[in-house]
């Protein structure tokens, strides 16, 4: 039997190149492999000595040679391919393992273009496939995560055992291969297109499979870009089904918008409920929660910040069903030790972290639409326009900021009020923004809630006058908006007859 080993990824080749030569593997490297093995021991044979021929052209040509790959895919049960391989010399290798040029890594530590392109692997990709394609004979391992499985499967007596798991390790092979391709045609994209190229590529790694989708009758999973979840999600309590990732999502995006600032968000349905930042965690929730406590039962709770055991037992007054928090302290989980139905998930931070994906897209049926990420800058409050005689107070600000990244983050049409750094009423989704505000209103009344003074944010512009003046009634002093109707006048001569302040920021926010 004989392997051939080409790896940029070292971790664990030494170990598994010995356990493959116990077995009975003649090993087979290349430049950087060969020497590591050869200095710990592993009896390889450099692949140029193997083939006669040299590594050529700065190493860009040294396993695209018929001794390799026809040594990979002739078929071993097939006479014929069995004849031609014995006529020209060439022998069997029964397990391939290869990982590729790390060309992502070497795009993010520098943007020369040429040592960039060197780290396009060539050699590689086509043993990978080459291995994948005659998977019935031949061992394609691509992760160290799979020697100690590969040692252990070869080394047994199970036959259909190892049929099966050489078309699972082929399986894993073209995923390599599709992901490490279409990681170069984005990136060439994102450098010469402005990331909007002729295709584009998505490509995840599962994290988990959800219990099932969005309903019963449909099959769910969580894939990551880069990491994230593995670096940043851990299940204390719970299983996060596909409905509780997409709730998480909302709620964490909108708690993580304040850096540090001890913010509590409250999601139903991938919108928020309440929000609230206030002098401490305990606080923020006790006040995000009176928004809306009727939608809150059963929603998501995340926290920038430690769920210690006080919070835990003000939240544990109520059901929620998933809360997400940047850490939890241990009394604190003990707290939930009896409810069966809570989930509780960390990102062990001290605050919560938002991938920041450049890029976001939405399923169309026959398709995708794929856009640039929206965010509220810092630029849009520094720069928004009084266009009222009145102009906000200090306090009042501080809740056009709140109320401003909450209606971003909020489906449209939305409308969102604040009052001391809270959420009070909230309008989303809507058809019409008149709607929206009177929707809010009309919760907020529910709830006993007190608007009066308190701030108001539209994501997109008022049309007309009689949101302003359902606003007025409500007690609102302060407004945000981008402004761009061509009834602005009109919009802001009524926000001046009921002696509101009101800004402009010039950007839209649609959420749809």
């Amino acid at each position: 039997m004989r392997a051939l080993i080409s790896v940029s990824d070292k971790e664990g080749i030494v170990e598994f190149a010995k356990g493959l030569e116990r077995l009975g593997f003649e090993i087979l490297s290349t430049g950087g492999t060969h020497k590591l093995l050869k200095e710990q021991g592993v009896k390889a044979v450099e692949v140029s000595e193997y083939t006669g021929s040299p590594e050529m052209f700065e190493g860009r040509v040294k396993t695209l040679h018929p001794k390799i790959h026809g040594g990979i895919l002739h078929k071993r049960n097939d006479a014929n391919h069995v004849s031609q391989a014995a006529r020209h010399g060439i022998g069997g290798i029964d397990l391939v393992c290869v990982n590729l040029y790390p060309f992502k890594q070497t795009t993010i530590r520098t943007d020369d273009f040429d040592e960039i392109i060197e780290n396009i692997d060539i050699g590689g990709p086509a043993m990978v496939r080459s291995a994948a394609k005659n998977f019935a004979s031949v061992y394609i391992v691509t992760s160290p995560l799979d020697y100690d499985e590969v040692l252990r499967v070869i080394g047994g007596a199970d036959e259909s055992k190892k049929a099966i798991f050489r078309r699972n390790l082929m399986i894993k092979a073209y995923e390599h291969t599709a992901a490490y391709d279409s990681m170069i045609a984005n990136y060439m994209n994102e450098r010469f297109n402005d990331g909007f190229g002729e295709m584009k590529f998505i490509a995840g790694s599962k994290i988990f499979d959800a219990r099932y989708g969005e309903n019963p009758h449909q099959k769910g999973a969580l894939y990551e870009f880069d990491y994230f979840f593995s670096n940043n999600f851990t299940a204390l309590k719970g299983e996060a089904s596909f409905n509780n990732i997409t709730d998480i999502n909302a709620a964490l995006a909108l708690a993580s918008s304040f850096d540090a600032a001890p913010a509590v968000a409250i999601v139903k349905h991938a919108n928020a409920c309440g929000f609230a930042v206030k002098s401490n965690l305990l606080e923020s929730y006790v006040e995000a929660l009176k928004c809306d406590p009727v939608s809150a039962y059963g929603g998501v709770v995340a926290i920038n910040g430690t769920l210690d055991r006080a919070l835990a037992e003000k939240i544990n007054e109520i059901y929620v069903e998933v809360i997400i928090a940047a850490n939890v302290d241990e009394d604190a989980l003990a707290v939930f030790e009896s409810k069966k139905r809570i989930k509780i998930f960390t990102q062990g931070n001290k605050f919560l972290q938002r991938a920041n994906d450049k890029y976001d897209f939405k399923h169309v049926d026959g398709g995708f639409v794929y856009q640039q990420s929206d965010e509220v800058k810092a630029s849009e409050l520094e720069n928004m326009k009084l266009q009222t005689a009145r102009a906000a107070s200090e306090a009042e600000l501080k809740d056009l900021e709140i109320a401003w990244k909450v209606a971003a983050l909020t489906k449209s049409n939305c409308v969102v009020y604040v009052k001391n750094s809270a959420v009070v009423a909230i309008g989303m989704g809507m058809t019409s923004r008149v709607d929206a505000a009177r929707a809010a209103v009309a919760k907020a009344r529910d709830m006993g809630l007190d608007l009066r003074g308190c701030a108001l944010a539209s994501e997109a512009f008022f049309p007309f006058r009689d949101s302003i003046d359902i606003a007025s009634e409500a007690g609102v002093k302060a407004v945000i908006q981008p402004g761009g109707s061509i009834r602005d006048d009109e919009v802001v001569q009524a926000a001046n007859e009921h002696g509101m302040a009101m800004y402009f920021t010039g950007v839209r926010h649609f959420l749809h």
